[in-house]
């Protein structure tokens, strides 16, 4: 079992510039804690729902903020990107990281963001499919000293040079998010660790389908990829202290999560549970006592089959010293015990 923390970084009533410093700060936290995997940073634009809309100049600073602890994103939508000019950065990250970069790599959920792009929605997922070719060829070509080329209907490429490399051969890591099953065969076919924001009833669906395609491909069971959740965490000292510090981040987030969907008038492909206690009831969001919170996590484990979980510590207005609370007391009295009884249920 491993853990995470993941970050839109929405927007705090605070000067902007306090806000990276706060982040920046909690992540090196993160790192000192020793529990925290990776730090997967999101990618949103013209929304107060993201902060960091270039996710790899958030990911450079982490980088030289910290030492050990792995940086990425969840996700680079490729759909917005010239693919051959990402893959130099992703190249950048990686060495200036020293091999500590995660590949998060999405078409991008939002038809209003792909539109500020230029991306008509009908085009993101054949724009999607062929930059990962791209970064794909790209990784190959570096490998083998060879040149890019392709010809698709969005890019194309004719001998183009590869000069950088990533430091991790024969790439980073990839992770994807998963909505449908059958997500699952493309991620076994390419050993991508996957993440979902389902119910533990859903997520189990996904991960049995996740095990199953592994099976079926004859890949040994002790190398299967992350599967994970991303959840809504804040723990305090207890129950009441916990929940009144949560409401209010929650609905904050909620409200920047919706805003531009209620601005342009769109439906959401999937809409979020806004209710605060709904989404306590759904597994969606944790928030109370260390002991509350671990034994909800427990449940959710058991029930879903995770084996990654990550954590939103930072959302709405919660300050830096109420995410680092959380982290403290995740770090100190939740994680030993999700970590011993992930050992368990591997061993039965």
């Amino acid at each position: 079992m491993k853990f995470g923390v993941t970050d839109h970084m929405d927007r705090r009533a605070v000067p902007l510039a306090q806000q990276y410093d706060d982040r920046l700060r909690l992540f090196e936290e993160c790192e000192r804690s020793g529990w925290i995997y990776c730090i997967h940073i999101n990618e949103h634009h013209g929304t107060p729902l993201g902060t960091a809309p270039s996710p790899s100049v958030m990911l450079s600073a982490i980088a030289q903020r910290t030492k050990t602890i792995n940086i990425g994103t969840s996700v680079f939508t490729l759909a917005m990107y010239n693919p051959y000019r990402l893959y130099d950065e992703i190249c950048m990250l990686d060495q200036m990281s020293h091999g500590r970069m995660q590949l998060g790599v999405g078409r991008g959920i939002s038809p209003i963001e792909l539109g500020f792009m230029g991306v008509p929605l009908e085009d993101a997922n054949e724009m999607y499919a062929e930059a990962i070719e791209v970064l794909m060829r790209c990784f190959a070509a570096a490998e083998s000293g060879g040149t890019l080329s392709f010809q698709g209907s969005h890019y194309r490429y004719t001998n183009v040079p590869v000069v950088l490399e990533p430091y991790q051969k024969p790439r980073p890591p990839l992770w994807y998010g998963i909505g449908s099953p059958d997500t699952a065969i493309w991620a076994t076919q390419h050993n991508v660790n996957l993440l979902t924001n389902h119910t533990a009833a859903s997520a189990r669906v996904l991960h049995d389908r996740f095990v199953q395609e592994w099976a079926l491909a004859k890949k040994d069971p002790a190398d299967f990829p992350f599967f994970g959740t991303s959840k809504h965490i804040v723990v305090a000292d207890t129950d009441a202290e916990a929940l009144a510090i949560a409401r209010p981040a929650h609905a904050r987030w909620i409200y920047h999560n919706t805003l531009l969907f209620r601005q342009f008038n769109v439906q959401r492909h999937r809409a979020a549970i806004e209710d605060f206690d709904d989404a306590r009831a759904a597994g969606i969001v944790f928030a109370g006592s260390p002991a509350t919170v671990r034994d909800g996590l427990m449940k959710f484990v058991e029930e879903s089959g995770i084996n990654y979980l990550n954590c939103r510590i930072a959302f709405g207005d919660l300050t830096f010293e109420e995410s680092k609370r959380t982290l403290d007391l995740l770090a100190g009295k939740v994680f030993p015990d999700l970590a011993a009884l992930q050992s368990a249920m591997v061993r039965q």
